[in-house]
């Protein structure tokens, strides 16, 4: 297919991973900086294991990105009272299925784009903060 495929198939490993790791990391003390360094640790791997070198580089930023687009779901879900464990499994099959659709040609870079653009999104449409009983003090 040649070797925009499978950059992109290292790319889209490397989201789902991110993802991956970010669900089992997330809400503990330095758990996105840890997130971040095994998801681009491994997505190295991983392209490397797919070819060579820019495989690797591609796994890497992709592991970064897969991080960054679910922190705000993770984070989400464990602020409204989602356990971590269930929010694993439910995150982790999420990944799977991004790890299965990154063997489809151009959808690897397609994820790593998309992502971290719906993690700004739904950044934006959070509320600032709750008032709560403080409103009713004036």
């Amino acid at each position: 297919m040649g070797d925009w495929y499978t950059v992109g198939l290292g790319v889209g490993l490397g989201a789902a991973i991110g993802v991956l790791v970010n669900s089992l990391l997330a809400g503990r003390r330095g758990g996105l900086v840890a997130a971040l360094a095994v998801a681009a640790g491994a997505g190295v791997l991983v392209g490397f294991l797919i070819e060579n070198w820019d495989e690797a580089l591609g796994g890497a930023a992709g592991g970064a990105a897969g991080v960054l687009g679910s922190v705000q779901i993770v984070a989400g879900a464990l602020r409204r009272g989602g356990t971590r464990g269930a929010t694993a499994v439910f995150v982790a099959v999420g990944a799977l299925v991004l790890a299965a659709i990154a063997f489809v040609p151009f959808v690897g870079y397609l994820e790593a784009v998309a992502l971290p653009a719906l993690a700004a999104r739904l950044h934006r449409r959070m509320p600032e903060r709750y008032a709560g009983l403080r409103s009713l003090a004036k």
